[in-house]
């Protein structure tokens, strides 16, 4: 594929990935990010206009381009999921006043 990027050189740039990927980079970029409306957690992209874009910007390989895509949700879903765990449980941290009491009761 491409040239191995410089582990130096971290974090890594856009450039320094095969084009495929950087088109699917992106096409991800244009569609809808779709939240869950009570909790506010992100559920990924609404993919219904995915077809329209490959039409668009006459993507040869459509099927390696949504794959790719796929996978760059996977990792943004999981990311964003840790990011609302840490908040909430820094949250729970800052309302208990960040002290766990202990109490020993003998009966």
């Amino acid at each position: 594929m491409g040239q191995e990027p410089d582990p130096q050189k971290m974090p890594l740039e856009l450039s320094d990935f095969p084009a495929e990927i950087q088109v699917a980079f992106f096409l991800f970029g244009f569609l809808e990010d779709l939240w869950e409306g009570t909790s506010g957690t992100y559920m990924g992209k609404v993919w219904t206009q995915m077809e329209y874009l490959f039409k668009l910007y006459e993507i040869d390989e459509p099927k390696v381009t949504a794959y790719f895509m796929k996978l760059i949700e996977g990792t943004v879903v999981s990311y964003r999921g840790e990011q609302q765990t840490n908040k909430r449980k820094a949250a729970e941290r800052s309302a208990s006043g960040g002290k766990n009491f202990t109490h020993n009761v003998k009966g």
